[in-house]
């Protein structure tokens, strides 16, 4: 049986099947038709939720995507949607500013749009908020007809004003929430069973005992076979109140990053490590997605076009592999095997995945190719990492997601680099051996040959990065 709060009523479900999402729950079982669905996979934000999760001795408001997450994933928080805000007859802050600002003509997408307000209104109570605050709060959220100068207004309008009924009762929740959490481990059953071990060790026994089970960490990719494929999942073993596995470790000579850990706590805490890292996660899909999606998932689920997994080759990451009680480690550039498959073996999960420090150069940049800025999916992602000594490369990592039906590093590339200086004429050969690196193919996001020319541009953009004239120029790490 799951418990959560649903505003501030305590929901106690057992018979309710796993597959089920919240958007549709919320829509059939409480008849709160205020989050729409649009596209039922995380891409225009209409079906945006706030859930509440403690936060030491504070409650954290995270956006995210109704329509891909699944019920299990609320146990032990707050949900609150469009219909939870108003205080009687008096309109929440963000409502009150959307109407002010005139933000909203069919109202489809307005609601996800109010809930994105809310969650940054909670984060920037305390700081404050510039426009760039604001566009990337909203990034997971499209508009069809009214357009955003309006919208932003309002988030700007809203900001500012005075602390709302939440605000109030935030210690009444958060001790509320508290007596929610359920020490033992907690199944949801209806003719589907989800399993919510509370440990590490729970987690990998479970796993190896019914290896043919579905792992659910941030569900973000996962819950699209039941909303775009229409498979039902027999068995699934959520992985989010294992808190063994939610902690990103820093040391002097390592960082490690749980399988828990969200891209947005990721995003936040390797910033001071490796700047190029966290600000190619602002482009990571939508905050919505970033809230509850994981480093780790975004691995195990091989996709050639994923963003990560570039990053981390560049880094000569290793991967924490369990199975049972035996760990082993794998060199990530192992782990991928083919489209979609990987090295891990039945009932073996990625734990955590480690970044040997001093692998990390101070130029390591990052830069993906999509057809727009936020919230797409890359065409081309190039991830590079250099060593030079006194003008010479004494180690290179040159990897790509896009380019094949891996991610994968360039190795001809990479020997072409080697023990050469960075000057117009090496970054020729290294062009050149890309060739026979990579053979892309061509879909609707871009041909074979659009895919090769990105990638033989961003390895000149390399060239400029190394060059003193233009570093502090491309330093920032963003293609517009």
């Amino acid at each position: 049986m799951i418990q959560f709060l649903l505003n501030q009523t305590v929901k106690m479900l057992e018979n309710v099947d796993p597959n089920t999402t919240v958007l549709n729950w919320l829509r059939g079982s409480e008849h709160r038709c205020g989050s729409k669905e649009g596209c039922a996979s995380g891409d225009c934000g209409a079906c945006t939720v706030v859930i509440g999760r403690v936060d030491g001795e504070e409650i954290c408001y995270d956006t995210a995507n109704s329509c891909i997450t699944l019920m299990s994933q609320l146990d032990g928080k707050q949900l609150l949607t469009i219909e939870d805000l108003s205080d009687g007859d008096k309109l929440h802050p963000v409502q009150q500013a959307m109407a002010d600002c005139h933000a909203s003509q069919c109202g489809f997408c307005t609601p996800g749009f109010v809930m994105s307000g809310f969650a940054l209104q909670k984060a920037s109570s305390a700081v404050g908020v510039d426009r760039h605050d604001i566009e990337r709060s909203l990034a997971g959220n499209l508009c069809r007809c009214t357009g955003y100068r309006p919208i932003i207004e309002a988030m700007q309008q809203s900001c500012a004003a005075q602390p709302d009924k939440f605000t109030r009762t935030e210690a009444h929740t958060l001790a509320h929430l508290k007596s929610l959490q359920q020490p033992e481990m907690v199944e949801l059953t209806k003719s589907n069973r989800c399993l919510l071990p509370k440990t590490l060790a729970q987690l990998a026994a479970l796993y190896q005992q019914n290896p043919q089970a579905r792992l659910l960490a941030g569900g973000t990719d996962l819950a699209l076979v039941i909303t775009q494929q229409y498979q039902t999942l027999p068995l699934i073993i959520g992985m989010n109140q294992v808190t063994e596995l939610k902690t990103i470790t820093v040391t002097e000579s390592q960082i490690r990053i749980g399988a828990m850990a969200t891209l947005q706590a990721c995003l936040n805490e390797l910033l001071p490590y490796i700047p190029a890292f966290s600000q190619a996660l602002e482009r990571f899909a939508s905050p919505q997605i970033r809230n509850n999606g994981t480093l780790v998932g975004n691995l195990a689920n091989a996709s050639p076009i994923g963003d990560g997994a570039p990053m981390l080759l560049a880094l000569g990451a290793v991967v924490e592999l369990r199975c049972g009680d035996s760990t082993r480690l794998l060199p990530l550039n192992q782990f991928f095997l083919d489209y979609r498959k990987t090295a891990l073996q039945p009932g073996e999960f990625i734990s955590a995945v480690l970044i040997n420090r001093e692998s990390i150069s101070p130029t390591f940049a990052a830069w993906k190719i999509s057809k727009r800025m936020d919230d797409d999916i890359s065409t081309v992602f190039g991830a590079f990492n250099l060593h030079l000594n006194e003008g010479i490369v004494v180690s290179a990592y040159l990897a790509f997601g896009g380019m094949a039906a891996i991610p994968a590093r360039a190795k001809r590339a990479e020997q072409r680099l080697l023990g050469a200086q960075l000057n117009q004429q090496t970054l020729e050969q290294v062009c050149e051996a890309l060739v026979d690196d990579f053979q892309p193919l061509s879909d609707f996001r871009g041909s074979g040959l659009y895919r090769l020319k990105i990638a033989q541009n961003l390895l000149k953009r390399l060239l400029l990065l190394h060059t003193e004239k233009h570093y502090a120029l491309e330093v920032n790490n963003y293609v517009n």
